[in-house]
């Protein structure tokens, strides 16, 4: 019986990302997420007319750089590693 509880001791899981990780991954998510929302629209009822809304700043530099963000808070949140401690 002693060895059945060394090893389920042993075998306890430890989820790879903590509440932290979570916390950024969702910041990330929403940049990104706002992003593409940002990029949507601008576009023409009718095909014959051309519109210019199409390259205002938000849907050229802006949501861009905002989809950009969020997918470096991603990586940042991938590579955050809760468990190590400053010395």
């Amino acid at each position: 019986m002693s060895k059945k509880n060394k090893t389920a001791e042993n075998n306890k899981q430890e989820f790879i990302f903590q509440k932290k990780n979570y916390l950024f991954m969702f910041i990330g998510l929403g940049c990104i997420a706002l992003g593409f929302i940002l990029m949507s629209g601008g576009g023409s009822d009718d095909p014959n007319v051309f519109n210019p809304e199409i390259y205002n700043f938000r849907r050229i530099r802006l949501a861009p750089t905002l989809v950009l963000i969020g997918l470096g808070i991603e990586i940042y949140a991938i590579l955050l590693n809760p468990h190590s401690q400053k010395k």
